[in-house]
């Protein structure tokens, strides 16, 4: 497998757990945190630790998807690739005989053509 290949699988994997942690969060302040009786002053086996984890693991899952994308595209542009498309050099130069576009004489205006 080229590195290529190894991060494109680690991209998807980061973006499938981001969409994992964002989908458990509930906008609205309640989430996983509230399915646990949380909310309230009392904060009983640590909702409050759950909320904060949800909120860290967003960010750090995001960062990550992003420095993915950028090494990704390192690695895309390395030296062992080859920089032109292997469909543009496999395919033969066409050469098209268009006739040079005729010019009319030009009148300056203050000749007369008589």
């Amino acid at each position: 497998m080229s590195t290529f290949t190894i991060f494109l699988a680690l991209i998807i994997i980061v973006a499938f757990l981001l969409v994992v942690v964002i989908m458990v969060q509930n906008p609205k302040g309640g989430g996983l945190s509230s399915s646990f009786g949380g909310g309230g002053g009392q904060q009983l086996g640590g909702v409050k630790k759950t909320t904060d984890f949800l909120d860290k693991s967003t960010w750090t899952l995001a960062t990550l998807l992003l420095v993915l994308i950028l090494l990704s595209n390192v690695t895309i542009m390395d030296g062992n690739s080859p920089s032109e498309s292997r469909v543009i050099d496999s395919q033969p130069a066409l050469e098209t005989n268009v006739p040079a576009p005729v010019q009319s004489p030009v009148q300056n205006p203050g000749e007369d053509n008589n």
